[in-house]
C-alpha cells in the first residue's frame, strides 16, 4: 500500500511514526507552510523526519491549495491519512487517493460530531469516549466508520488525563489500522443517523463558572477546560481567578473557596490577576 498524510500537529507526528513502527512508510507527507499557525497548539515542524525518512515533503497555506491535490495523484497514493488538520478538506483532496481518505475524530461516532470532544465528554459525564477512524467525505464527521478503540473514563477524569489518553489510543488506533489496510482487512460501516449528536466548538469564556449554579457543575467544569485548554475562570472583586484544579467540600476547608447555593468549592491550583 502506497500512504500519504497530511499533517501540522503533534498528534500527527505520532500516528506517522506508528505508520512506521509498524512496518509500513509513507510516500507523501503534507504540512502548513513555516510561517502558517506558527503559535498552533501542538504545531510541529516534519522536515527532518521526512528527510530522514526520504519523503517527500509539500507545504501549502490551504490543504485544497492545487498543487496539494496533485501532489497525491502525482504519488499514487492508495490510502490518505489526514489528522491533525483543521481545514476543511475539498473533494479534489478527498478523492485523490486511489480508495479514498481516512481520518480521526476522538468520539465514538456517531456522537459527539463536531468539536472541543474532550470538554464535552467530561461534562457530559461520560463514561466511555474513544476514537474513530472513518472515511472522510464532504460532511462534518459523517463518513463511513472502519474501527474504534474505546477509552473508559474516570469519575476524576480531567482535560489533561483524557487528553493524554486520547493521544495514546490515536497511536493504537493508527496501528491497528495500518495492519487491516495491509492485509485487506478493513471494512467500513454507515453511521446511524438516529444515534447521531454533534457537539459544537467552545471558546475561552464558556470557561467562566456561575456563583448561583451548582458547585457539581462548577467543579465537572474546571476539570473540563484545564490544561491544555484555557482554564475555568470567575472574577470577584475585580481579580480575575483561573481554576486548573479544585474539589467539593465544606466550610472547614483551609485556603481559597468559591461558595455555591449546594456546597463549596475548594481551591487547589489557581492564578489570580486583576481583570484589564
Amino acid at each position: 500500500m502506497r500512504y500519504g498524510f497530511i499533517t501540522c500537529v503533534e498528534l500527527g507526528l505520532s500516528c506517522i511514526e506508528t505508520i512506521y513502527e509498524s512496518g509500513s512508510n509513507l510516500e507523501l507527507v503534507v504540512t502548513l507552510n513555516d510561517d502558517k499557525a506558527s503559535k498552533k497548539s501542538g504545531r510541529v515542524y516534519l522536515d527532518e523526519f521526512c528527510k530522514q525518512n526520504k519523503i517527500d515533503l509539500v507545504k501549502c497555506d490551504h490543504i485544497n491549495d492545487s498543487h496539494v491535490s496533485n501532489a497525491i495523484l502525482n504519488a499514487n497514493i492508495d490510502w490518505l491519512f489526514i489528522i491533525g488538520w483543521s481545514q476543511i478538506a475539498g473533494d479534489d483532496v478527498l478523492e485523490a487517493a486511489k480508495y479514498g481518505t481516512l481520518g480521526m475524530h476522538p468520539t465514538l461516532l456517531p456522537e459527539g460530531r463536531g468539536r472541543a470532544s474532550i470538554p464535552w465528554a467530561i461534562i457530559k459525564s461520560l463514561q466511555k469516549t474513544g476514537v474513530s477512524l472513518f472515511k472522510l467525505d464532504t460532511g462534518v464527521d459523517t463518513g463511513l466508520i472502519g474501527v474504534q478503540i474505546e477509552i473508559p473514563l474516570d469519575l476524576a477524569e480531567d482535560a489533561t488525563s483524557l487528553y493524554e489518553k486520547v493521544n495514546h489510543a490515536h497511536s493504537q488506533l493508527m496501528h491497528k489500522t495500518i495492519h487491516l489496510l495491509e492485509n485487506n482487512e478493513m471494512y467500513f460501516q454507515v453511521q446511524d443517523e438516529s444515534k447521531a449528536t454533534f457537539w459544537p466548538g467552545r471558546k475561552p469564556e464558556d470557561g467562566q463558572l456561575d456563583l448561583s449554579g451548582s458547585v457539581i457543575d462548577a467543579e465537572r467544569l474546571v476539570r473540563a477546560v484545564t490544561h491544555p485548554y484555557p482554564g475555568a475562570f470567575i472574577y470577584k472583586d475585580g481579580i480575575k481567578i483561573v481554576i486548573w484544579k479544585a474539589v467539593i467540600t465544606d466550610d472547614s476547608f483551609e485556603g481559597k473557596a468559591l461558595t455555591f447555593p449546594d456546597g463549596v468549592l475548594g481551591l487547589i491550583d489557581f492564578y489570580e490577576y486583576p481583570d484589564n
